[in-house]
């Protein structure tokens, strides 16, 4: 993907620049996920004699999204790596593992570790979020109760499920029901599933889309805990977790508590500094701060945090960061696609209306079942979930805020013929304006 991707934004003009700039220049990047790694694979492809530094608080590089099925023993450690074991050696890159950044001096240019000081000239923060713990009783004091955000989340949680017969999540968004499906595919424990909303995904997913999940996951063993508050996490005398105590006093029994109720950018070294920060760090199209040579990329801008989003942003940065101007033109985050207990799902736009004004019109059949979010003939939302094709074009058309006359009364009969004319020459093109 990224190849496709880098070579779809370069130029003639960059194969100019790699000729005739000869001049090392040292760019640092924190932070070793998505946009991290892929900014200092595009700086490599850029420029053979860029001297490029990655400094990371882990010891590998892992892919967030599947932390969960490390936990299942479904992939390893090392199969959700998405990169080569090599990477670094291979692109002569110098990496910076096991270390956290404590500040930054923009003025004179510096990153601050523990014990040394990392000089830049052009500076990239990856650093990504953390997990948002909510201020419950005693949810900082128990023990047995962990996150899952981290490959040390993972080590703890496995290591602790051995012995343990009851977990209880809190939160049900993706991360809460990413890890509710490896923990029934266990088959050997009792998962509990808390959370405030009348319904799970409640930002992705509509009242009968996440009904269908819930009723499987029900069938597979799950007990769910809707439309209540927690009051407080319940403790032995040696403060190991033993139960959940719920908004109506009743007490979900637990030797294990995973709290998945969000993430937090960790924006904590730009302190300090005038590198602004409003719920994440603000760029601009360009991936730039408003600090000159501070770039920033992935969750830790803030916006809704989607794989491919932070895979552009880190390109663009890099781009950037390398003299080469190149324009973020695609922000569009709202999209999730998901496959829990083998029902394919994807959501897109607005999917719950936020008011009267709109127009919902829904499909359930043999296939599946499909939701359109209609206003003034512009498809503004979409959720289909079994049969998930057509979803590009859709994607397109909500992206892109298209007219399509008399949409109401032809939704599910549009088609590519409708958006779609042949050049001359034989190509295709949109015919839409």
């Amino acid at each position: 993907m990224l190849d496709k991707l880098f070579n779809k934004l370069s130029s003639k003009k960059d194969s100019k620049y790699i000729e005739i700039n000869n001049t090392p220049n040292n760019y640092v990047i924190i932070g070793a996920s998505a946009a991290g790694i892929n900014a200092a694979k595009v700086l490599r492809k850029l420029n053979p004699k860029f001297s490029i530094t990655v400094i990371s608080k882990d010891d590998r590089i892992y892919s967030r999204c599947m932390l969960h099925h490390v936990i299942s023993d479904h992939r390893s450690v090392e199969s959700i790596n998405f990169v080569d074991s090599d990477f670094m050696e291979k692109n002569n890159i110098l990496w910076i593992k096991n270390k956290t950044v404590k500040s930054i001096d923009t003025d004179n240019k510096v990153v601050k570790l523990d014990k040394e000081d990392i000089v830049y000239d052009k500076l990239l923060i990856a650093t990504g979020a953390k997990s948002f713990v909510p201020p419950i009783k005693n949810i900082k004091e128990g023990n047995n109760i962990y996150s899952l955000r981290d490959i040390e989340d993972v080590y703890n949680i496995k290591e602790k499920i051995k012995n343990s017969k009851k977990v209880a999540i809190i939160g049900a968004g993706l991360i809460g029901i990413d890890a509710l499906t490896s923990l029934l595919d266990m088959g050997t424990l009792e998962v509990s599933l808390i959370y405030p909303n009348d319904y799970i995904l409640d930002l992705q997913l509509d009242e009968y889309s996440a009904k269908v999940y819930e009723s499987k996951f029900i069938e597979n063993g799950a007990k769910l805990y809707p439309s209540l508050p927690v009051n407080q996490i319940v403790l032995d005398d040696n403060k190991n977790v033993k139960g959940v105590e719920l908004g109506d006093n009743s007490i979900v029994e637990c030797d294990l508590l995973i709290v998945a109720t969000g993430v937090r950018p960790n924006t904590e070294i730009v302190a300090n500094t005038n590198i602004e920060d409003n719920r994440g760090i603000v760029i601009n199209e360009k991936c730039e701060t408003t600090v000159e040579d501070v770039y920033a990329a992935g969750d830790v801008v803030g916006k809704n945090a989607i794989w491919p989003l932070a895979v552009k942003q880190g390109i663009v940065a890099a781009y950037n960061m390398a003299g080469f101007e190149r324009i973020l033109d695609d922000e569009f985050t709202f999209k999730n696609s998901m496959n829990f207990v083998g029902i394919p799902t994807v959501s897109l736009g607005i999917a719950i209306p936020p008011d009267g004004t709109y127009d919902v019109i829904t499909r359930c059949d043999k296939d599946g079942y499909k939701k359109f979010v209609i206003k003034d003939n512009v498809i503004t939302g979409f959720i289909a979930q079994g049969d998930i094709s057509y979803t590009g074009p859709i994607t397109y058309l909500i992206k892109h805020k298209v007219v399509i006359p008399n949409l109401k009364e032809r939704v599910f009969d549009i088609g590519y013929a409708d958006f779609f004319s042949m050049k001359e020459n034989g190509e295709f093109e949109y015919n839409i304006n």
